[in-house]
């Protein structure tokens, strides 16, 4: 299913998708059950950052998952859908029974990508299907278990056709037949996009909402406008939580020291980062290490 690489240049351990030998490279499906079978408890609750997405759904029990240090607590019927790069750690999953579907990016075809928003960072995490649309996913992702596990039936690139098919029709029902728990997401205007995309290629070249502003022709009272209408916060909080968010993402998966992760999110010293840390989480850089890989400090 998965495999461990580590970045020398980065120093951050992440997840790669490995097939099952004689499957097609690019996707799996598989019960949680077997994923118990296959990983221990230990290694599933430890913090991960896979290179692929996950697609989870219950059918029975219930499953506590962290994404990105934000949990989401599973019923049947709900899908949680964890995107390359994001941080996760399983809950026990000693309670829940359902699906487990793993695909690689390049799997589907680009106007599946497009039209499914399979690329979007920031796409909501916990997914609920919108009323009488429950049956057309579970069809969609039972279609798709069968097809996986006949292996044979078909000559090996038609099995392969067809799962990228299958995949297509339960991601693309996924990301217009359900809406996010918790409540709907307003559809975003251009301005709010063009910032949020901004802020994450540039987020660790600047914390400066007038600097974005700037390069994309708005006031920076234009660009917090959009933020609190699309995000919630302005637009100076916005940038910081998502250099809190990668900062996190580093200490959890890095023993890179505070200084260099400093220099990786564009700080000026380890001290300037540690306050600025300290100031958005209550805790210091270490202590947020410590407390997510499970010990004290010393």
């Amino acid at each position: 299913m998965v495999k461990k690489r580590h970045d020398a240049e980065i120093g951050i351990p992440e997840v790669s998708f490995t097939a099952p030998v004689g499957t097609p490279a690019g996707v799996e499906v598989l019960s949680l059950a077997e994923l118990r079978r296959r990983v221990p408890a230990g290694r599933l609750a430890a913090p991960q950052r896979p290179d692929f997405h996950h697609l989870i759904t219950l059918a029975d029990g219930a499953l506590r998952h962290t994404v990105d240090f934000t949990a989401h607590s599973l019923e049947p019927g709900t899908w949680l859908w964890v995107r390359p790069g994001q941080v996760q750690q399983w809950g026990d999953l000693g309670r829940a029974e359902g699906t487990l579907v793993l695909f690689r990016q390049d799997f589907l075809d680009p106007a599946t990508s497009a039209g499914a928003r399979v690329e979007d960072p920031h796409a909501p995490v916990l997914l609920r299907p919108l009323p009488g649309d429950a049956s057309a996913l579970r069809l969609a992702a039972d279609h798709l278990t069968t097809e996986f596990r006949s292996l044979g039936h078909l000559p090996l690139e038609v099995h392969t056709a067809a799962l990228r098919h299958l995949l297509a029709v339960l991601v693309l029902r996924l990301a217009h037949l359900t809406a996010p728990v918790g409540g709907p997401v307003p559809e975003a205007d251009a301005t709010y996009l063009r910032f949020r995309d901004a802020v994450e290629r540039d987020f660790a070249r600047t914390r400066r909402v007038e600097d974005y502003a700037g390069a994309l022709g708005y006031s920076a009272r234009t660009l917090s406008r959009a933020t609190l209408v699309f995000a919630g916060v302005g637009a100076k909080e916005f940038v910081d939580r998502r250099v809190v968010l990668e900062a996190k993402r580093l200490l959890a998966h890095s023993d890179q020291t505070a200084a260099q992760i400093a220099g990786r999110l564009g700080f000026s010293s380890a001290t300037h980062f540690s306050r600025y840390f300290h100031h958005r989480t209550g805790q210091t850089p270490i202590a947020f290490r410590d407390s997510v890989r499970g010990h004290s400090a010393p």
